[in-house]
């Protein structure tokens, strides 16, 4: 079990824990998908070579530390530490989560891309907008979105960052994605609405204020456990559930003409 944990432990390091797990990215997609006419749906999947939003929704943190990808590794994350104002944040010159959505999405808008170009953009788009929505994504810089913020999680040692991508994830439903998404998409039409207004500088601001109240909620060496999951199971609910409507809403706003 111990060599097991190591092991993860290296695999987590290799890929410097950079979103939600591959569950949350299954979620987020999904109920994404479920939000697409028929139209829509037919035009996105024929982009990603008739397969679904699911199917890649992890695509880029592999392909992220791939030499042909590398370039995106920022794209992840958007670090704005403890005191700095969200708009007055420096600016990472190799781009960051809500830019790189921003631009994406204004270059799919405007079409004319290669197949090729286009099927990768759609699939990083669709994995971005999950990133945006993970509250240590726009977390500090100082502690790389509290990679190196160490908590104790159910007695075991960790960090607030992976905590946050699958540990509290996993302790608060062990549910498939499809799962997931039949129990909590359920927002009625003016819900809805309400979610998906702004852009994504809007949404990335949102989720700093979330990071800001999980960092002053689990201090360093935090003891977490019941109580914790209790707490913060509504705030993961929502954030999936943010996350696939607003990406639903790009991705209708992309192939929608």
């Amino acid at each position: 079990m111990k060599k097991l944990f190591l092991l993860f432990t290296a695999a987590c390091t290799a890929l410097s824990c950079l979103a939600w797990g591959q569950k949350g990215h299954d979620v987020v997609a999904f109920i994404a998908e479920k939000h697409l006419s028929t139209d829509v749906r037919a035009r996105v999947e024929a982009v990603l070579d008739n397969h679904s939003p699911v199917y890649y929704s992890n695509w880029l943190d592999n392909a992220s530390h791939t030499h042909e990808y590398a370039y995106t590794k920022t794209w992840h994350y958007k670090n704005i530490d403890e005191g700095e104002a969200y708009d007055a944040a420096p600016v990472n010159p190799s781009g960051d989560v809500v830019k790189a959505i921003t631009d994406i999405t204004e270059m799919l808008r405007e079409g004319g891309l290669s197949h090729e170009k286009e099927k990768t953009y759609l699939m990083m788009l669709i994995h971005l907008v999950g990133d945006l929505h993970q509250p240590m994504h726009m977390g500090h810089a100082t502690d790389r979105g509290g990679n190196s913020h160490r908590i104790i999680y159910f007695n075991r040692d960790n960090n607030l960052h992976s905590v946050w991508d699958g540990a509290l994830v996993e302790s608060a439903h062990k549910w498939s994605y499809t799962e997931w998404q039949r129990e909590i998409d359920r927002a009625d039409d003016a819900t809805i609405t309400k979610i998906v207004e702004g852009t994504p500088n809007d949404w990335g601001r949102e989720t700093h204020l979330l990071a800001s109240k999980v960092y002053q909620k689990t201090p360093q060496g935090f003891k977490a456990s019941y109580d914790y999951v209790a707490e913060w199971t509504p705030v993961i609910e929502e954030q999936f559930l943010k996350g696939g409507l607003r990406l639903a809403h790009l991705l209708t706003s992309i192939y929608g003409k």
